[in-house]
């Protein structure tokens, strides 16, 4: 018999629940309500419609046939695992985990969103395996563009910093990008179709020390383009064109230093078309399946699912 974990995950702009036996499982999503023409929510509002989404979602997982059986909960507690990292959104997913692991009677785990990340990049790109050793990743969202060397540690990840951005993320320059162009947010998918309409375009190449790099300067080149009325799809390729380009770059600088380690890429901006071409082509990058490289919960019930095998109740 299969075990199943159900794992919860309440970030910035997605709320998400999942269950998953050791080889496949079921997530369940949705985009949290962004007024237009804005670039986010306070985290209050956030954190009133993770309260009001997340049970709906459970419910569709018990629709579906997912829930008799859960051995083990496990939600996304904080952005990071390391001190001091705290967002008030994921304590709807804390919340409501650590009380349906109560009722079951079942153990609760502590994950964080990063962890999760990583954790459904390695299972949808069928690397699941990609755990057990050593790895470098990127973890590349609206919040966070992160350059780490991952290590197994209890069969939950250790995660250390190794580069990234000293300013915004990657995914900030997107979204704020694409709401400067009049797209929706979060502007990733919008923004990656409309650079589409312009196959090579140019490319600002970002100055990188190391594998650390910024990025605040690329959006005041972005603001003078538009003001200069320069084509969307032209801005849109010069952006996503720079990103890919940085990005590749601080890949290669990183595996001079760990050579012949695997590259792991998760995070909304993973999904970028672009960028997925470069590293693709350049280190052979392994990327989550599209569904899985943006916010979700598959990650957190993988790690549950790992943290219980760890403890020998699996």
């Amino acid at each position: 018999m299969s075990t199943l974990c159900l794992g919860l995950d309440t970030s910035n702009y997605t709320t998400s629940a999942a269950v998953f036996d050791g080889e496949g499982g079921l997530n369940c999503s949705c985009l949290l309500d962004v007024p237009a023409g804005t670039l986010g929510l306070r985290q209050s509002d956030a954190l009133f419609q993770h309260v009001k989404r997340l049970p709906g979602l459970v419910s569709q997982l018990r629709e579906a046939g997912m829930l008799s059986g859960i051995q083990a909960v496990a939600a996304s507690t904080r952005p990071r695992a390391v001190e001091g990292s705290y967002m008030p959104c994921f304590l709807a997913g804390e919340g409501q985990g650590r009380a349906i692991a109560d009722v079951l009677g079942v153990p609760f785990y502590a994950v964080s969103h990063q962890q999760g990340h990583l954790a459904a990049a390695a299972w949808s790109a069928g690397a699941l395996e990609l755990l057990e050793r050593p790895f470098l990743a990127w973890h590349l969202s609206g919040g966070t563009t992160e350059l780490l060397k991952v290590t197994s540690e209890g069969h939950n990840l250790h995660c250390e910093k190794i580069g990234g951005t000293s300013d915004i993320s990657a995914g900030q320059l997107i979204d704020r990008t694409g709401v400067l162009l009049g797209l929706a947010f979060p502007a990733g998918k919008a923004l990656d179709a409309l650079a589409a309409e312009q196959p090579k375009g140019e490319r600002f190449s970002v100055k990188l020390r190391e594998e650390t790099f910024s990025l605040s300067g690329v959006e005041n080149q972005v603001k003078a383009r538009a003001e200069r009325g320069e084509t969307p799809a032209d801005i849109a390729a010069f952006v996503l064109n720079t990103i890919s380009d940085v990005v590749h770059r601080a890949t290669l600088a990183a595996l001079e230093q760990w050579p012949g380690l695997p590259v792991l890429c998760s995070g909304g901006v993973a999904s970028n078309s672009r960028l997925r071409q470069v590293l693709t082509a350049s280190c052979g990058a392994l990327f989550a399946q599209p569904q899985y490289s943006t916010d979700n919960a598959m990650g957190v019930a993988i790690l549950a699912h790992r943290l219980l095998e760890r403890e020998g109740k699996g």
